[in-house]
């Protein structure tokens, strides 16, 4: 069976195509286990990020997957096929590096899409979805990120998407300094977020979170305040600046939660930037006066500032990536023979008990050992070219040819043959 990966990414898909398609972390089990027992689907694997919906299997073909990802979330195949891409085993090798190296992320040389990737592969096991040719691939996947970060500058100057975000906010005001941080959620982006805007100093940071538990173990890092999600409503007014990444399927701020909060601030502006998919935040509420509202596509042309300056980085990267995906396809092609291999073994194996029981009855009626064991190799020998020869003897004049050419290979003869 070959290798597949299909999926839409921030290259191919916007946002509202890629949130349609996003796995919740509560269904993704489930969703595996689902997949798995389609027909000819042997192992599968999600990886499900901000950026991209990508499922990695081991199967038969790539339809029925495709047909599976749109039922799963009812997507009409009308509105996925312009941006679904479905990569073959050599392409989905070297696709599977790329992004684990971060080559095909929107911040180039980001290192969080690693860590996302490993966590997909323990969910995948977690779900018994994840054989033999997955493993080895996510582990030669996770070998070459990491020469690929340790040989190259690929991660230097990596503008992180929560970096951007105070870039961007530093467009809207004057000074960090002055405003009121709100961080919604405790998860390794909103963790990121945090240490940047911290290192700005500003008159405050609060983190919600759906439980105060976790969300004051992130703000104590930071000297922060912890609020539950349940309070926003009466608190969101006393915030400047809101960066949200949680992993909710509904919408957290809606346009008319926003809507009040803005009245109540006398219409003092508020910067909102969502890095979640599905989005926390209703997107009609950018039409709100005094809302500046970015997703993640539109921190996109910020991120991109440094991809010149690391070009020769890349080159070397992709030079890393393809030596390596040769490799791993050379071992996944090797695959396909250990059928063969284990048949010839066990057809072999059954010649060999069967002299062995000849040579204990010689032995049991007194032969000696020379005797026995002089039986025992001409008799190996006899059955070992049975096949071969009735092959020869049985086989037209051109099947005939291509024989003597391929014993001579695996046997090695002497070229002078005639």
């Amino acid at each position: 069976m070959p290798l597949y990966a299909l999926g839409i990414n921030h290259s191919t898909a916007p946002l509202i195509v890629r949130e349609q398609v996003a796995f919740h972390i509560d269904t993704l089990g489930q969703a595996l286990r689902d997949l798995i027992r389609r027909p000819r689907v042997k192992e599968a694997a999600i990886l499900s990020t901000c950026n991209r919906t990508e499922v990695y299997f081991h199967g038969a073909e790539a339809a029925p997957v495709v047909e599976w990802l749109e039922g799963f979330h009812r997507v009409p195949k009308a509105s996925l096929a312009p941006y679904l891409y479905t990569l073959p085993q050599e392409e989905a090798v070297a696709h599977a590096f790329r992004v684990a190296s971060g080559l095909d992320s929107m911040v180039l040389g980001e290192p969080q899409i690693l860590g996302q990737m490993k966590q997909a592969v323990k969910t995948a096991e977690a779900a018994g979805s994840l054989g033999l040719v997955l493993n080895r691939l996510f582990q030669r996947t996770f070998a070459v990120a990491k020469n690929v970060r340790s040989n190259t500058d690929i991660g230097s100057a990596s503008i992180s998407m929560a970096a951007a975000s105070v870039k961007l906010a530093e467009r809207i005001f004057p000074s960090i300094a002055q405003q009121r941080v709100l961080l919604i959620g405790a998860g390794e982006m909103i963790d990121l977020a945090a240490t940047h805007f911290a290192a700005r100093k500003p008159r405050s940071i609060t983190v919600a979170n759906r439980t105060l538990e976790r969300g004051a173990q992130l703000a104590a890092r930071f000297a922060a305040a912890a609020i539950t999600l349940n309070e926003l409503p009466d608190r969101l007014a006393g915030f400047d600046i809101i960066v949200t990444s949680t992993a909710s399927s509904l919408p957290i701020l809606g346009k008319g939660l926003l809507e009040r909060a803005i009245k109540a601030r006398r219409h003092a502006p508020m910067f909102i930037v969502d890095l979640a998919v599905p989005r926390d935040v209703e997107p009609e509420a950018a039409t709100l006066d005094d809302v500046f509202l970015y997703s993640v596509d539109d921190l996109a042309n910020i991120v991109k500032d440094n991809l010149q300056i690391r070009v020769e980085a890349v080159r070397e990267a992709e030079a890393m990536i393809a030596e390596q995906a040769q490799r791993f396809l050379r071992w996944l092609e090797g695959r396909s023979v250990v059928p063969m291999i284990a048949a010839l073994h066990g057809y072999h194996d059954q010649l060999r008990a069967s002299e062995v029981e000849r040579a204990g009855r010689l032995l049991a009626t007194g032969a000696s050992a020379e005797q026995v064991v002089e039986a025992l190799a001409r008799g190996l020998t006899n059955k070992f070219m049975h096949a071969p020869i009735q092959a020869l003897n049985q086989a037209g004049e051109a099947e005939r040819a291509e024989l003597l050419a391929l014993l001579h290979r695996v046997y090695q003869l002497p070229d002078d043959l005639t």
